[in-house]
């Protein structure tokens, strides 16, 4: 099990204002109060799919300010003595997060939500980033990152290599087999690594699909290869159909399965291209299914998260993630910056059995700009009087 002493996790608000008065071009400089500690913005930013393309002219925001709302583990509890209120308590669960592969994305927030909670975490990491992530983990370059409520670290109880665009070792091309990424790995198709699980520690609770990839994400939908296309359809949506059925004969009855999407399933979004709009769409509609199925002949739940932007390193790497945070947070009906942590608590909730009657959701994590039909930052707007959050 996780090295975690706190029995649940039980959500309350802590106020800390922050400033948002800059430049979008310097938003990676911004710092973030985090109880007695100031880290960097980058430290806690992530995100575990791919975003947009290219970036605008940059503008200032208005002044505003905001309260953060952070997750604590409440302590002084115990088998015996359970927490006042109604915790977040996956003692006795075992996550499966696929996904991971640095401290800075979804898959990582969500992974110490659960951990904070008391699941155990099993993690599956893309192979050719596999050496990288456990190296950095064993010479405890992700230390800081690692910190629970509880001021314990999360631990993973074991990384598996995994590259979910294959189900079986029968899929594997002979140029992959052969390339030297993935040489000294084994057993890393999405069929062989469910079995070593199973092998391993028998069952698991929770499956997490944090997995994204679009070779062709710059280019319009119109201009996409049928390649390309299929490539995004093939490593962001199927590879949850292929998770979930090689999964599920080791998911307890009452378990729990969850996925990341993006508003763009269902809104346009000029630049976010190459078939991942289409993939994300795909995913919605696959957990709605998937959602039944699972749920008659299993019993688990299946949901997925619609989550806003956040500026992670894949983000980031494409170069469109500073106007869409920009955009949000002139245009959500909560202006606040999203932090991944947000996400991790709600797919902890979905885990738990205090959403033990949702199934088949799309639930949006975005400060609510999902709700919105217009930007409210436009020209076109300019002789209304919008509100905006000024708090002092």
């Amino acid at each position: 099990m996780a090295a975690n002493t706190n029995p649940g996790l039980q959500i309350r608000a802590t106020k800390q204002c922050i400033s948002a008065a800059h430049n979008i071009s310097k938003l990676s400089n911004i710092s973030f109060s985090f109880g007695s500690k100031r880290k960097p913005f980058t430290n806690f930013r992530g995100s575990s799919f791919i975003s947009l393309t290219k970036s605008i002219h940059s503008f200032k925001l208005a002044p505003i300010k905001f309260e953060r709302m952070v997750t604590k583990a409440m302590s002084g509890a115990s088998e015996q003595v359970p927490v006042s209120g109604l915790p977040i308590d996956l003692r006795g669960k075992r996550a499966f997060i696929a996904g991971i592969a640095d401290d800075n994305g979804y898959g990582w927030a969500i992974a110490k939500s659960l951990a904070a909670a008391g699941a155990e975490i099993l993690v599956g990491t893309w192979v050719p980033a596999l050496n990288i992530f456990e190296t950095s983990l064993r010479r405890g370059k992700f230390d800081e990152s690692r910190v629970l409520p509880d001021g314990s670290l999360m631990e993973i109880a074991k990384v598996y290599p995994l590259d979910a665009v294959f189900d079986s070792p029968e899929d594997v091309p002979e140029d992959v087999k052969t390339n030297k990424r993935y040489a000294g790995s084994a057993k890393w198709t999405v069929k062989e690594v469910a079995e070593s699980v199973k092998q391993d520690f028998g069952t698991i609770d929770i499956l997490v699909h944090s997995l994204a990839n679009g070779p062709e994400v710059s280019k319009p939908l119109s201009e996409t290869s049928r390649k390309g296309y299929l490539a995004a359809i093939s490593a962001s949506s199927y590879s949850f159909i292929s998770l979930l059925r090689h999964f599920l004969p080791i998911i307890n009855p009452g378990g729990a399965t969850i996925s990341l999407t993006y508003i763009a399933s269902e809104r346009i979004i000029p630049g976010y291209g190459g078939g991942m709009s289409s993939a994300k769409a795909a995913l919605e509609s696959d957990t709605k299914v998937l959602a039944f199925e699972a749920g008659r002949k299993h019993k688990v739940r299946v949901n997925t998260i619609s989550a806003g932007p956040l500026g992670s390193r894949a983000a980031k790497a494409i170069g469109f993630i500073d106007m869409m945070i920009n955009y949000s947070l002139e245009n959500a009906p909560l202006q606040k910056e999203l932090y991944a942590e947000e996400v991790g608590n709600t797919a902890a909730f979905l885990a738990s059995p205090l959403a033990s009657a949702i199934t088949g959701a799309t639930m949006y994590v975005d400060n609510g700009l999902n709700a919105m039909g217009v930007g409210v930052d436009s020209p076109a707007f300019g002789g209304l009087h919008i509100p905006k959050d000024n708090k002092s």
